[in-house]
């Protein structure tokens, strides 16, 4: 008996051995760009157990363990996985906004927004801000993210969008107010229902009692809020209210924001107290719309069909079956020039810019938007890679509160990783296509 019980406790403590090893990945070899914006680590190693990250080394300075799976990265380019802080994943860049609303909400919960989501992984977007949708659906799908049962981005919702007065027939992905204590009411709803941030838009339209409801209220219950900064009137009352975020190069094909508008902004970043000003540029969908019209070739990457039935798929095609006539984008070529300028003032200004894209607008997928924002950021408007990767890995995960479980390759943290075939900071467009995706620890690509 005493044989029997010995050799059942030897062969627990191998089978539970075998299984912590069996949990032990080792990415080794690759330059290693861990988000804080030092100079990359060559030969590095990564030593992943479960979802987290165990230690973090090179070659010379790291045991790998024994029984761990060794991943080569040898040539790559390691990096945390990126974040797109502004997406829609309701919609997947069929260009009439007004008959899918009335068509797919059917299909949101099970179809349309896992399918985006895992888009967004495979394209090694590995957490997102998704900013407005219909409230149920939203839960839905990022707690099933969340617990495992469908693959995509960790997601970040913000629920419906919080306006003076929706647009006919949006009224379930957004929500109007009608004074400061609907507001108040609306915005007590969406915490109560756990999400994730407030997404305001024309809050030029309100009054600056409703505004100031809307935003005080969100902060009463932690939750940041992002707002549209489409028009001046909607950044100088937003500034004044205490918005976190604004969205959007906007203010139509104005040649750059009015100066008392920059001298808000300045005023704001100059008061170390609040922390940093941030902004959400989205330039890619207007920046590259004439290329993509007169190229048409792009959209045929069927990276964008994952997770979409065929007809689906086909509907969104014969959207956009004629690129230059879509009505959404006929201002474009008198905004397209103007983008760089705004954003220059912006950074002159201090403020700290957030890599998101707007992705799921017409002919703009979730399976490439990311790295398109991350190109035109690096190779049209001269923006240092580090810094356009940081806006892509470490501001997010710290405005979205939670930089102590990702946004850099941290003991720790969640083995959130992306590894790409060569030197991402020289051709930052290698993202276009990413070789490696672990998320939680666990290999998707």
């Amino acid at each position: 008996m005493l044989k029997l019980r010995l050799t059942t406790c030897i062969l627990l403590v191998t089978t539970v051995l075998f299984s912590q090893e069996s949990h032990i990945k080792a990415l080794v070899g690759g330059t290693l760009i861990d988000g804080f914006g030092s100079d990359p680590i060559k030969n590095s190693v990564i030593i992943i157990e479960g979802e987290r990250i165990k230690e973090v080394g090179t070659v010379e300075t790291l045991s790998i363990p024994q029984g761990a799976e060794v991943i080569s990265t040898e040539g790559m380019s390691v990096l945390p996985g990126l974040w797109d802080m502004h997406v829609h994943t309701m919609i997947n860049g069929h260009a009439n906004y007004s008959y899918w609303d009335k068509t797919y909400p059917p299909l949101f919960e099970d179809v349309i927004m896992p399918a985006s989501a895992h888009q967004l992984l495979m394209a090694g977007v590995t957490s997102a801000r998704d900013l407005g949708a219909p409230l149920k659906e939203s839960i839905s799908v990022r707690d099933r993210i969340n617990n495992g049962e469908i693959p995509g981005a960790t997601l970040y919702v913000s629920g419906p969008f919080i306006q003076h007065k929706p647009y006919p027939g949006t009224e379930d992905f957004r929500w109007g107010i009608n004074g400061p204590e609907d507001g108040k009411r609306k915005v007590k709803k969406l915490a109560n229902a756990s999400v994730d941030v407030i997404k305001l838009i024309d809050q030029d339209q309100m009054t600056m009692e409703e505004l100031k409801a809307v935003v005080d209220e969100a902060h009463k219950h932690n939750l940041k809020v992002v707002a549209h900064g489409h028009r001046p009137e909607e950044i100088r009352r937003g500034l004044i209210v205490g918005v976190d975020c604004f969205e959007h190069t906007g203010l139509s094909s104005a040649p750059n924001y009015p100066d008392d508008v920059m001298e808000m902004i300045k005023e704001r970043t100059a008061q170390m107290n609040k922390g940093p000003l941030f902004w959400c540029p989205t330039v890619e969908g207007l920046y590259n719309y004439e290329y993509t019209r007169d190229n048409p070739e792009k959209l045929d990457n069927d990276s964008w069909h994952l997770g979409l039935p065929d007809s689906v798929i086909t509907d969104i095609k014969n959207s956009f079956k004629h690129p230059d006539r879509l009505p959404y984008f006929q201002l474009t070529p008198s905004r397209r020039p103007t983008l760089q300028t705004k954003v220059q003032q912006l950074l002159d200004a201090g403020v700290v810019l957030l890599v998101g894209t707007d992705s799921g607008i017409p002919m703009k997928f979730h399976s490439q938007s990311t790295w398109n924002e991350l190109d035109v950021w690096v190779n049209e408007f001269g923006i240092d890679p580090m810094y356009a990767i940081r806006a892509a890995t470490y501001w997010p995960s710290l405005w979205m509160g939670v930089a102590d479980e990702v946004g850099t390759i941290t003991p720790g943290k969640y083995a959130d990783i992306i590894a790409v075939d060569g030197d991402v900071l020289r051709y930052i467009s290698l993202l276009q296509d990413v070789d490696m995706v672990i998320k939680h620890g666990k290999q998707y690509k």
